[in-house]
């Protein structure tokens, strides 16, 4: 069963079953189509439920810390030429 939020209402959800040999030949397909359908897939072993599998549950976006200052920064001034005059560098004397 499945919870709307938006319509508060309870929706079953259809139960598609397969048997685990067919699951093992077309396992891409089935996983694609309870990606696309939202409709859960019951795996058995001569009629015994072994596995279920059901959609992905939408997880809330992580914050990263590698470009959390991106767009921060200002550049003010020269960045090229050197901070102090070549003069004062001690490998240049």
């Amino acid at each position: 069963m499945v919870f709307d939020h938006s319509t508060m209402k309870t929706v079953r959800q259809e139960t598609e079953s397969v048997s685990i040999s067919e699951f093992k030949a077309t396992c891409l397909a089935r996983l694609e189509r309870v990606r696309r359908t939202g409709r859960r897939l019951l795996v058995t072993r001569r009629g015994v439920p072994v596995a279920e599998v059901v959609p992905p549950t939408v997880a809330p976006p992580v914050n990263r810390w590698l470009g959390s200052a991106a767009g921060t920064g200002r550049i003010t001034g020269d960045v090229v030429s050197p901070v102090v005059p070549r003069d004062a560098w001690e490998a240049a004397r």
